[in-house]
């Protein structure tokens, strides 16, 4: 059995099936509504399915604090003042145990609905990767729904002291928490006595409103006072989360997404990831992480599968696209990871960052192509699809707390208008979507099941062309990337145009490739697997390859090497 390229595709279920075509900014979940998790059907997910997907990241399925009040179902009403929006933010997590009342249409049955999505999500051929979340838990943590024998977080600490190695939180000591914006007056305000530290290793009680001020920073026995480190015996902080990972594993989740990872000590991943694997195997873990310089360390010694890869290949690709960064610096990129690659999550598009097709961004979702070749295919670690992106969603509204600023929100109650045209009430038909719309849909169906059906890309070698390219005339590395992925008998030869002009390059393969990757020498028919273009080509180093390349386009040559005439010392 070949190797599968891993392609994730995260989705909210509160935006994603939600009908609301005129949502309020900053509306309640009377007047927008909320996406379910039943109406993620059979049918929904095998449409997910045929884009090549072989996992979905279900983004906020855990219970966190929220605007919406759900005590008649036993859950604690939230204190407005320290929730983001009126949906709250779903890494403000309020019950580790729990989901998010919002997405179940039977609150009372919430946790047997979600067991079905995953049921009904496995039977799509596709397995279910849900966030961890580590670092933080909201301002007001709160589980009604633990098992027998769990303490809530705080419980038991010793709130004298701002840090203590037995507690689960950093505290202000004999100081009230006091944030540089209105928490409220009277019996409706927030009060927190003695304060603790937020979430984004704020330790003060005076956050301000770009501070992550609705989350509290969790207390692993890193003393942030003095820098010392209190791991023997192991705090309890770390037997709290081990519980909560067996509790989801056991649920028959396949892997987690393990929010901002490097804000946690990796000791505690060394100790937890092992304990998981043993029990369960087949789950993943995939970091959130922004410092390359701790990339090695999070993979050899966390005992991480895969890595967010933003601040190098993402900022990269978006350099290119928005800043005029050449195109040979995606060499940078893959040397940077060289060793690592296959544990690389590439992605264009995430709940954090601004849609590509944004006015921040491209500005055109059809300007895409160049950019997800090269993401989804230099080299076999997943790639990541953020729902609506394979539509050109543009998040162009100002949904409320979130504003225009060219994210889809995650903080609001609202519609996402490519994904609702595309559920069309679950028939998800592509009746409503316009031409460029069905046309990149099929676009991104194409690029991602080529990642699987082809094993060069799902399990292939690389070879970088660009550094014998530099001097030629036909080849313009500010705009133009290409390079070689090849596994046993197939080789495919790939060029991307990031410019706006078509491009005719005769692309230059050194000898050097030939015997890294043992590519016969000679004439023979290729195909182009993007329009499935035949045509007579040569391999060789001493004759470039010849291709056309359309404006902001790519070509994906597949040579079988059985079909290769000519004599080399490669055959």
């Amino acid at each position: 059995m070949e190797t599968e390229k891993v392609i994730i595709y995260q989705l909210l279920p509160r935006l994603f099936t939600n009908s609301c075509e005129n949502p309020v900014a900053n509306g309640t979940i009377e007047q927008n509504g909320s996406g379910k998790m039943n109406q993620i059907t059979s049918h929904v997910l095998r449409s997910i399915h045929q884009l090549g997907v072989t996992h979905i990241w279900y983004t906020g399925v855990i219970e966190h604090s929220q605007f919406t009040d759900y005590s008649v179902y036993g859950i604690r009403l939230d204190n407005p003042y320290v929730i983001k929006g009126k949906a709250g933010s779903p890494y403000a997590i309020k019950d580790y145990y729990d989901i998010d009342p919002d997405i179940a249409e039977n609150v009372e049955m919430r946790r047997e609905e979600f067991k079905q999505l995953v049921t009904r999500t496995h039977d799509a051929g596709m397995k279910v990767i849900i966030d961890f979340v580590p670092n933080h838990v909201s301002r007001q943590y709160n589980s009604d729904a633990k098992p027998q024998g769990i303490i809530d977080f705080g419980k038991n600490d010793n709130k004298d002291y701002f840090f203590d190695p037995n507690n689960n939180f950093y505290y202000m000591p004999n100081q009230l928490f006091a944030p540089s914006f209105p928490i409220g007056n009277g019996k409706d305000s927030y009060i927190e006595f003695p304060a603790k530290a937020s979430g984004n290793d704020c330790f003060t009680a005076f956050p301000t409103q770009n501070d992550w001020y609705e989350t509290v920073k969790l207390n692993y026995g890193v003393d942030y006072g003095n820098g010392s480190h209190h791991f023997h015996p192991i705090p309890k902080t770390w037997f709290q989360m081990l519980d909560i990972l067996l509790y989801w594993s056991e649920m028959d989740v396949d892997g987690f997404r393990c929010d901002m990872a490097h804000m946690v000590p990796l000791e505690f991943w060394q100790w937890a990831i092992p304990n998981i694997k043993e029990r369960h195997p087949q789950v993943i873990f995939i970091a959130e992480i922004y410092d390359v310089g701790l990339y090695r360390d999070f993979i050899k010694y966390g005992g991480f599968d895969y890595l967010y890869d933003k601040v190098n290949l993402y900022d990269t690709l978006r350099g290119i696209q928005c800043w005029n960064v050449s195109a040979a610096r995606i060499t940078n990129c893959w040397q940077t990871v060289e060793g690592i690659a296959h544990n690389m999550l590439n992605f264009l598009e995430n709940h954090d960052e601004q849609r590509f097709g944004s006015p921040f961004y491209a500005g055109n979702p059809a300007l895409v192509i160049p950019s997800l070749i090269v993401s989804s295919m230099i080299n076999t670690g997943p790639m990541m699809i953020y729902a609506g992106q394979e539509l050109g969603e543009q998040a162009i509204d100002a949904e409320g707390f979130s504003g225009a600023d060219g994210r889809t929100t995650i903080f609001d109650y609202w519609s996402v208008p490519t994904i609702r045209r595309w559920y069309n009430n679950g028939k998800c038909d592509n009746s409503k979507l316009t031409d460029q719309e069905q046309w990149l849909r099929k676009k991104y169906e194409t690029i991602l099941n080529l990642c699987n059906l082809e094993k060069a890309i799902a399990r292939g070698r690389f070879f970088d062309l660009i550094y014998v390219n530099y001097e030629n005339p036909t080849l313009n590395p500010h705009k133009h990337y290409t390079f070689i992925r090849s596994c046993e008998d197939e080789t495919l030869v790939i060029a991307v145009n990031f410019g706006s002009e078509k491009a005719e390059i005769d692309i230059n393969i050194p000898e050097h490739a030939f015997e890294m990757l043992n590519l016969p020498q000679g004439t023979c028919t290729a195909t182009e697997l993007l329009s499935k273009e035949k045509a007579e080509k040569k391999l060789s180093p001493t004759e470039p390859f010849n291709t056309i390349i359309g404006p902001h386009n790519a070509v994906v040559w597949k040579i079988k090497h059985k079909n290769v005439t000519g004599i080399s010392k490669n055959l």
